[in-house]
């Protein structure tokens, strides 16, 4: 079977290639370029990683593709984070690349060069179930709990998944770390890349600033509309967020100590350009029993049962929260915890499972 393998210049997609060269596939890599605006040495690694990626490949012996799908990722993906924090919310980009970019440009890419199947070094698991005879296929949590980005797959469907591998989802990272050692593999401690989908880690609000103008605005006190101090643009600030607000010295409330508590982030009214804030971790307005969410995408192409018990994370360093769904209409669900959740914030995802199976899941509105 002839499989591409997407890889990035780390340890994960370097032994992906390794393990299934060793278990007989016949295996291909393929580079993708997706960012071109800044691509430079401070923020972007593309050239050290294009490097990295051609001597692993030549030490396990497989040829290299390298495609660029900048205009793609601008207009599917880039666009669509732009629009988001333009309105006030906080995406993840992550998600739509992986369901844009690697599984749909990468994939239609690698079927069009005669292969049978991609793979990538996420971990995550996927299992071909028989439901009353329908053949499905499932969207499962690595063995390492740690490291499982499942969370980041959720928009994925059957098609996708039907021609996808993920030969480290039963794996830990220390054991693929290990593997890429022995190998002789030069990444084997290469440090995991962060930052934005294939732009890299940078300075957060300086990058926006380059594309959405700044518009300041007033800072409230949600309980008594007392103005603080002023903001520089809605889109720089997140539900919950501490940091940053620049009115750590306005008084309020006291915790048990005496000392006055931190302020939040509680609200963000885009309207009238005014950010909200509350004091105190565990400030009502911070904490919810229920949200909607819409774009919904479940994985096996029908909808779960309302009212039964799943576990859901609505963010992905989150543990799982039991839950149920209440209600399902109109493309929207209404997800209801078992206990109250921190900080819930609109544009980010939730993601709904049964046990280990990862069902789908939408956006927080």
């Amino acid at each position: 079977m002839k499989v591409v393998v997407g890889m990035s210049g780390g340890v994960d997609s370097s032994v992906t290639a390794l393990l299934l060269k060793q278990q007989g596939y016949e295996v291909s890599g393929l580079f993708m370029k997706n960012w071109e605006d800044d691509d430079d040495a401070e923020h972007c690694s593309t050239r050290q990683d294009l490097v990295d990626v051609a001597s692993v490949c030549d030490v396990i012996g497989i040829d290299l593709e390298v495609v660029n799908f900048s205009a793609e990722y601008k207009e599917r993906v880039f666009a669509d984070f732009l629009r988001e924090y333009e309105a006030g919310r906080t995406p993840n980009p992550d998600i739509l690349c992986n369901s844009e970019i690697k599984f749909r440009c990468f994939l239609d890419h690698a079927l069009a060069l005669g292969a049978e199947r991609i793979a990538t070094g996420h971990y995550a698991q996927v299992r071909q179930w028989s439901n009353d005879g329908r053949q499905e296929y499932q969207l499962l949590k690595a063995e390492d709990g740690t490291k499982d980005q499942s969370y980041f797959l959720y928009r994925l469907n059957q098609e996708q998944l039907a021609k996808t591998l993920f030969p480290l989802g039963a794996m830990y990272k220390r054991e693929v770390r290990r593997i890429a050692e022995q190998a002789g593999l030069h990444v084997a401690g290469k440090k995991d890349s962060t930052g934005i989908c294939f732009i890299g880690e940078r300075p957060f609000r300086e990058f926006l600033m380059r594309y959405l103008p700044t518009r300041p605005g007033e800072i409230r006190a949600l309980d008594d509309e007392r103005v603080l101090g002023e903001h520089q643009g809605l889109m720089y600030h997140t539900i919950g967020q501490r940091k940053g607000l620049h009115i750590g010295g306005i008084k309020g409330n006291q915790d048990e100590a005496g000392e006055h508590e931190a302020w939040y982030v509680a609200h963000k009214d885009v309207k009238a350009n005014v950010l909200y804030v509350v004091q105190g971790h565990a400030h009502p307005a911070l904490l919810r029993e229920r949200l909607v969410a819409t774009d919904l995408n479940w994985i096996a192409g029908r909808d779960p049962h309302t009212n039964w018990v799943y576990t859901a994370k609505p963010r992905y360093r989150t543990p799982d929260m039991a839950c149920h769904i209440d209600r399902l209409a109109e493309g929207r669900a209404e997800i209801v915890f078992a206990q109250p959740q921190w900080a819930l914030t609109p544009g980010q995802s939730v993601v709904v499972y049964e046990s280990t199976v990862c069902l789908g899941g939408g956006i927080i509105i």
